[in-house]
């Protein structure tokens, strides 16, 4: 006979996130971060996605120069338990350049995550997370598959639309309408 023990998880806030890195609970060469009240280890860099996220960074700072900030793995605060650090954020500018916060979800304007190993995860948890926060577009690089997934129209469940791009495609920026963007540019050369 197996018995079941009921559980739950201990949700983290983000102070007690902060105080936890601050006490050196973290290895520093450990890249966690905050998602949903749970601290996530995230998995390591492939060399496709770090080509792939360079690539993207070049581009995006090319594309929008200096109409806004370009973030590279850098925390953005949904909530007071979440604080993920996506793989790129496009954010407003902050007259402090964020000195003193983390940008919200009212600053960001595009987050970009990009996908080797964790295609699954970027599109069912970390989608519902920045839906859920409001963010008005995601994208999912695909590095596997060569392709960009678009998710728009968040609502507490999930993005009402995904599209999926392909290589030989360019998006349209949901807030810069003039800007497009070439995937084949953001991807790793073949």
């Amino acid at each position: 006979m197996v018995v079941e023990i009921p559980y739950q998880l201990r949700q983290w806030t983000v102070e007690e996130y902060h105080r936890l890195a601050e006490i050196g609970v973290f290895d520093p060469q450990e890249r966690v971060e905050l998602l949903d009240g749970q601290i996530i280890l995230m998995s390591t860099k492939g060399t496709a996605y770090a080509c792939a996220n360079r690539r993207a960074d070049k581009r995006f700072r090319q594309l929008l120069g200096d109409r806004v900030e370009v973030c590279i793995q850098d925390p953005v605060q949904l909530s007071d338990r979440a604080e993920p650090e996506p793989d790129i954020a496009i954010v407003k500018r902050d007259r402090f350049e964020y000195a003193n916060r983390h940008p919200n979800p009212s600053d960001v304007l595009l987050i970009v995550e990009i996908a080797d190993t964790t295609l699954k995860y970027d599109r069912e948890i970390k989608a519902i997370a920045y839906a859920r926060a409001g963010i008005g577009e995601y994208w999912i690089l695909d590095v596997v598959d060569r392709r960009l997934l678009v998710f728009r129209q968040p609502t507490p469940n999930g993005y009402q639309q995904q599209t999926i791009v392909s290589e030989t495609e360019s998006p349209t920026l949901l807030q810069f309408p003039n800007a497009t963007i070439a995937v084949s540019q953001l991807l790793p050369p073949i």
